[in-house]
């Protein structure tokens, strides 16, 4: 299931051109970017020339050695051109805040506005990040409230594009309905991405082993067609996972734990401690 997830976003990263098309996005204004941002977009540019020239070559019907020959890029930029994983404009790392994003949305809703609080209710399950974290998130979110017309025309990240069109829509802001009833609109191969993904989660947690080749036939005429080839491969194992009532969850939990337990004292103790640490935490 987490795989089948992955899949949707790697979808939404093979659409970001014509996501970018739709959302009206072609172009860039530099003036309003900051420091860091110009300098992604300028790199971005320069992407798009080699890109161009990719491109070119494969309309030809040169194939990726073709391509690697002619243009002297390596194979696997070559790949992910074709692929349309080079398209993002600017590079989006995975935030801190990403498990807890539902959580402050909904107190975002609810009326509650202050970055410090909310960092410091966050600190009660778990969260570790720091206040500029938060404080941060919460100017950008301020910035996405008070949205113009000019604003709302910005694409998010792929990642945060995979989020939004698998959230509530009522759960989403202004700007962020406007975008992505933009997309849905505009990239419907994508909208049946989802619906395939989300198709397949239900087969999972409904057990409903009789879905499964329907499921296939759909899948591998889509944007996640390399997911469906990969369950098509090791379709026992997943036909086992729907039928079964049997999981190798407790089993895969305990190897996690002995890894942890070796990572953190590998080369520090004797074998006598190592093998009393998972005994007497179990």
């Amino acid at each position: 299931m987490e795989n089948a997830s992955q899949a949707f976003l790697d979808a939404v990263r093979t659409s970001m051109r014509q996501i970018r098309s739709v959302v009206g996005t072609a172009t860039i204004n530099p003036d309003l970017l900051a420091a860091a941002e110009r300098i992604q977009y300028e790199g971005y540019l320069r992407r798009e020339d080699t890109n161009a020239a990719i491109f070119k070559q494969a309309e030809k019907g040169a194939s990726i050695k073709q391509i690697v020959r002619l243009t002297g890029h390596s194979r696997g930029l070559v790949r992910r051109v074709l692929r349309g994983q080079q398209s993002d404009v600017f590079r989006a790392r995975e935030s801190s805040l990403e498990p807890h994003l539902p959580w402050l949305d909904a107190q975002w809703a609810a009326g509650q506005r202050n970055g410090a609080d909310l960092w410091r209710r966050l600190r009660a399950p778990g969260f570790r990040g720091s206040l500029r974290v938060v404080t941060k998130w919460a100017t950008r979110r301020r910035r996405v409230d008070k949205a113009d017309a000019e604003s709302l025309h910005r694409v998010p990240f792929a990642r945060t594009i995979a989020r939004l069109m698998t959230t509530g829509r009522d759960t989403l802001t202004k700007s962020e309905t406007v975008t992505i009833a933009a997309i849905e609109g505009g990239v419907p191969l994508l909208v049946a991405a989802r619906e395939i993904i989300a198709a397949f989660h239900a087969m999972i947690r409904k057990r409903a082993e009789a879905d499964l080749d329907p499921w296939l036939d759909r899948a591998r005429a889509s944007l996640v067609a390399s997911f469906a080839n990969a369950v098509t491969k090791d379709k026992a194992a997943v036909t086992a996972a729907i039928a079964s009532a049997w999981s190798n969850g407790q089993t895969e939990g305990q190897i996690t734990k002995l890894k942890l337990v070796k990572r953190q004292m590998y080369g520090r103790a004797k074998l006598d401690l190592l093998e009393a640490r998972p005994i007497g935490a179990g």
